[in-house]
């Protein structure tokens, strides 16, 4: 078993700064890859970026791209996004997830998931 918590949202106002941070316990965190998605009110969860399991390799949706960072740091046992010029339309829930091995994008080949953190971006 892999537990995620999340943590750093909150409020913000557009056009600020957020970073979410994710750590993790319970397994040999660097044989993971790491995703942040996102859930709005109302809509599906929605990719917003992975990395791969060394840090190497990592994409990011093309709504958050050149915005958001996603990061990690396997001797901590952290994955971090961080969310640059956020707008409105950025509010959700954030959620981590642990994939083991290869990195993917889509949700449910994800293996495991924290409780997620809020983020809501003021206009």
């Amino acid at each position: 078993q892999v537990q995620l918590v999340e943590s750093g949202g909150g409020l913000v106002q557009a056009g600020g700064s957020l970073r979410l941070s994710c750590a993790a316990s319970g397994r040999t965190f660097s044989n993971y890859a790491m995703g942040w998605f996102r859930q709005a009110p109302g809509k599906e969860r929605e990719f917003v970026a992975a990395i791969s399991r060394g840090g190497g390799s990592t994409r990011s949706a093309d709504s958050v791209k050149g915005r958001f960072t996603i990061s990690r740091d396997n001797a901590k046992n952290t994955v971090y996004l961080q969310m640059n010029s956020l707008k409105p339309e950025d509010t959700a829930v954030y959620y981590c997830a642990a994939r083991y091995e290869a990195i993917a994008y889509v949700g449910t080949r994800f293996d495991y998931w924290g409780q997620g953190t809020q983020v809501i971006v003021s206009s």
